[in-house]
C-alpha cells in the first residue's frame, strides 16, 4: 500500500458513519474464564439497551474462525458501524477482530474490545459484582466507540539493511541470520576483536567443546559474507529516524597511535553514516569487579580471582598455576552467588548461568591437577536446562564436594586463603583452607550498551538490563518500534539461550526488511493548532522524539512515523491541545459519564 493510501470500504458504509451509528456487542465467555464467573447471557440482555446498539451476541470463543464468522455475518445483516468485542486484553486478539470487521467492510478502527477477562473475571470472585464490572467496563467502551472516528494507515517504504550492535556471539548469530537470509548488515563492535566473553571461555558445557573452535567457526563465516558489513574500534553515536528507515552515526576510533603522535589526522577518529531498516541490540554484559566484594577479599587477596580469571588458568593446556606464586593450587573453593542474589553487597538476582559454569571449571581443574581438591559452596544448585542436572550429577561423581552454606568471609592466612562459611545441611560452621578461590561474580550489565540505551531512549528495569515489550508475547522486540534484543543485555543467559534468542530476533528483523513498506498505526498524537501555545511540555515529554516545536509558527507538530501513540503528550499539555486519536479527552468524560 503507497504513503497515504486509504482502506476502501465501500461508499455506503463510509456515509453510514456519518449518521448514527449502528453499534454491535460481542461477548466471548473464552471458555470458563469469562464464562465460569460473569453472566455472559445477562450481560447480553443488559447492553441491548446501551445507546446506539442495535445488536449484541455470545459465543463460546470469539476469536475462533466460526466467532469471526458470526462477528462479519451480523455486521453485513445489521449494517453495523462500529463493533465491540468484549473478551481478553486487546494485547491478544484486537488485530484479530480489526481484520475481520475490515473484512465485512467496516473501518478497522471502529472496532474496540472491552477487556471482561483480565479486568474483570480474573480478578473478580463474586460472580454478580463480576457481572455488574463487566456491563461496567462494556457500556464505557461502546461511549468511546461511538466518537471514534475512521483512520487511515499509511505506509513508509524500508530500507532493507540491518544494524547489529555488539559483536558478541549474540550479535554474531543475528548478523549470519540476517544476512544469510539475503540482507547487508551493519555489525558494530567496539573492541579490536569480536567474539565478546565467549572468546574468553576454555570450554563449554555439558559437552566440554573448545569454545574457541566454536566461535572461530561463526567468525569466519562472519567476516567472509560480503553481506556483513563489520565495523571494529566502532560505537554508534547517533540514531534518527524511526522503523523502516533509521539513519545511524558511527564513529571509528583511530587506530593505536605511536609515542604521542597520531595516526590519522582526525584524533577523534572518523564517523560514518548508514541506513538500515531495523536495529538489533546485542551490546553484552560484563561481571561485577571482585573489587566490590571485600569481605571476601576481593582487589585484595591475589588468589582470589573471578570465573573469568579461571577460564583463562585452564584455557591452556599446561598445569594450572595461581596468580600469587605460580604454584599448583591443592584445593580450589569456588564461591556461588558472589554478588548475585545479595542486595546489600551486589544485585538482587541469579545470574543464571553460575552453578554450571562452576561445575563444568570444577571439573576441568580435577582433571589437570587429579590429586586437587574441588570445593563449591553454594546456596541452591540451578540446573533448569537440558542436560544440566545430568551434567551437575556428573560432577559430584567425579569428586567435586558441594557445601550447602553461604560464605561470609575470606581473608589471607599465610601462602592460603582461609574462607568461612557453613554446611546448613549438617548444620555446622566450615572452615576452608585454599589455595586459590573462585568467586562467581554476578552478571551485570555492559556499562557502555546502558550508556547507549539511554541515549537512544530505549527502556531499561531496575537493574539496567533493556527491557522487552512483553516477557511472554514480545521477548525480543522493544516498546520502541524496529529495535530487538538478542543475548545478555536483556538479562543473564547461558550460550544457547543466547544463540536461540539472537535468531529470534533475526527472524523479527526478517520480518520488516522482507516488506516493501510498512503500515504505520495511525492511532497516534495529534494537534489542535488553534489552541497550541507552543510551550513545549510535549517536546520535553515525548519519548520517542516525535512531537517538536515549529520555531516560527511555535505550534507542536506531530511526526506520525516516530510516534507510538503512548499518550502521553496528550497528558503533559496544560491547554488540551495534544489528543489521541480515538482515544481523546472527549472520549474519555463520555465513558467516565456512562459509568
Amino acid at each position: 500500500m503507497a504513503a497515504g493510501t486509504q482502506f476502501d470500504f465501500g461508499n455506503a458504509r463510509l456515509a453510514s458513519m456519518s449518521k448514527q451509528p449502528r453499534i454491535g456487542i460481542f461477548v466471548c465467555h473464552c471458555g470458563i474464564n469469562i464464562g465460569g464467573v460473569v453472566k455472559v447471557p445477562e450481560v447480553v440482555e443488559r447492553v441491548r439497551a446501551l445507546p446506539g446498539v442495535v445488536a449484541a451476541r455470545d459465543y463460546q470463543y470469539c476469536c475462533s474462525d466460526p466467532g469471526q464468522n458470526i462477528i462479519r455475518e451480523t455486521i453485513e445483516k445489521e449494517g453495523l458501524s462500529r463493533v465491540v468485542v468484549a473478551c481478553c486484553s486487546p494485547t491478544l486478539h484486537e488485530k484479530t477482530f480489526r481484520k475481520a470487521c475490515a473484512a465485512a467492510g467496516i473501518n478497522p478502527y471502529m472496532c474496540e474490545v472491552a477487556n471482561i477477562r483480565e479486568q474483570c473475571s480474573w480478578v473478580t470472585k463474586d460472580r454478580d459484582q463480576a457481572t455488574d464490572k463487566a456491563f461496567d467496563i462494556i457500556a464505557m467502551t461502546v461511549a468511546r466507540v461511538a466518537s471514534s472516528e475512521p483512520l487511515v494507515a499509511a505506509g513508509v517504504p524500508v530500507t532493507k539493511r540491518a544494524l547489529v550492535v555488539g559483536a558478541g556471539l549474540a550479535g554474531i548469530q543475528a548478523a549470519l541470520d540476517i544476512a544469510n537470509a539475503g540482507y547487508e548488515t551493519v555489525l558494530v563492535e567496539k573492541e579490536p576483536t569480536i567474539g565478546g566473553h565467549v572468546a574468553r571461555l576454555a570450554s563449554v558445557f555439558p559437552n566440554f567443546d573448545k569454545a574457541q573452535e566454536m566461535l572461530d567457526a561463526k567468525s569466519r563465516e562472519v567476516c567472509g559474507l560480503r553481506r556483513v558489513k563489520l565495523l571494529t574500534r566502532s560505537e554508534v553515536v547517533e540514531v534518527s529516524g524511526q522503523i523502516g528507515n533509521f539513519k545511524v552515526r558511527i564513529r571509528r576510533k583511530p587506530t593505536q597511535a605511536q609515542g604521542s603522535v597520531p595516526d590519522s589526522p582526525d584524533d577523534g577518529g572518523q564517523e560514518t553514516e548508514e541506513l538500515v531498516g531495523a536495529i538489533v541490540m546485542a551490546t553484552g554484559h560484563e561481571l561485577m569487579p571482585v573489587s566490590r566484594l571485600r569481605q571476601y577479599g576481593g582487589g585484595q587477596v591475589p588468589d582470589v580471582i573471578d570465573a573469568l580469571q579461571f577460564e583463562r588458568l585452564l584455557a591452556g593446556n599446561g598445569t594450572v598455576r595461581r596468580p600469587s606464586d605460580g604454584k599448583v593450587p591443592k584445593r580450589v573453593v569456588f564461591v556461588q552467588c558472589a554478588g548475585s542474589r545479595d542486595k546489600e553487597h551486589g544485585v538482587p538476582y541469579c545470574s543464571k548461568v553460575c552453578c554450571m559454569y562452576a561445575a563444568k571449571q570444577a571439573m576441568l581443574y580435577r582433571r589437570r591437577v587429579p590429586d586437587g581438591d574441588a570445593v563449591v559452596c553454594y546456596i541452591d544448585v540451578r540446573t533448569p536446562g537440558k542436560g544440566s542436572e545430568e551434567f551437575y550429577r556428573q560432577a559430584t561423581q567425579e569428586g567435586v564436594r558441594y557445601v550447602r552454606g553461604k560464605v561470609s568471609k575470606i581473608f589471607r592466612s599465610g601462602d592460603r586463603c582461609t574462607v568461612w562459611s557453613a554446611d546448613t545441611l549438617a548444620g555446622c560452621k566450615v572452615v576452608l583452607e585454599a589455595d586459590l578461590v573462585v568467586l562467581a561474580m554476578a552478571m551485570v550489565p555492559n556499562p557502555a550498551g546502558v550508556s547507549l540505551a539511554r541515549q537512544l531512549k530505549l527502556q531499561l528495569d531496575a537493574n539496567g538490563f533493556l527491557t522487552e515489550a512483553h516477557p511472554k508475547l514480545r521477548p525480543v522486540e522493544t516498546l520502541t518500534g524496529g529495535f530487538f534484543l538478542a543475548g545478555t543485555c536483556q538479562g543473564p543467559k547461558d550460550i544457547l539461550e543466547t544463540t536461540v534468542q539472537a535468531s529470534a530476533a533475526s527472524a523479527k528483523v526478517l520480518a520488516i526488511l522482507g516488506q516493501d513498506e510498512l503500515l504505520r498505526e495511525p492511532t497516534v498524537a495529534c494537534v489542535d493548532e488553534d489552541v497550541c501555545v507552543g510551550c513545549g511540555n510535549c517536546e520535553l515529554t515525548c519519548a520517542y522524539s516525535a512531537v517538536t516545536i515549529d520555531p516560527q509558527r511555535r505550534k507542536a507538530v506531530v511526526n506520525v512515523a516516530l510516534c507510538e501513540g503512548c499518550g502521553a503528550c496528550a497528558v503533559a499539555c496544560p491547554s488540551g491541545a495534544m489528543s489521541h486519536k480515538n482515544f481523546s479527552k472527549k472520549s474519555v468524560y463520555e465513558m467516565v459519564d456512562q459509568l
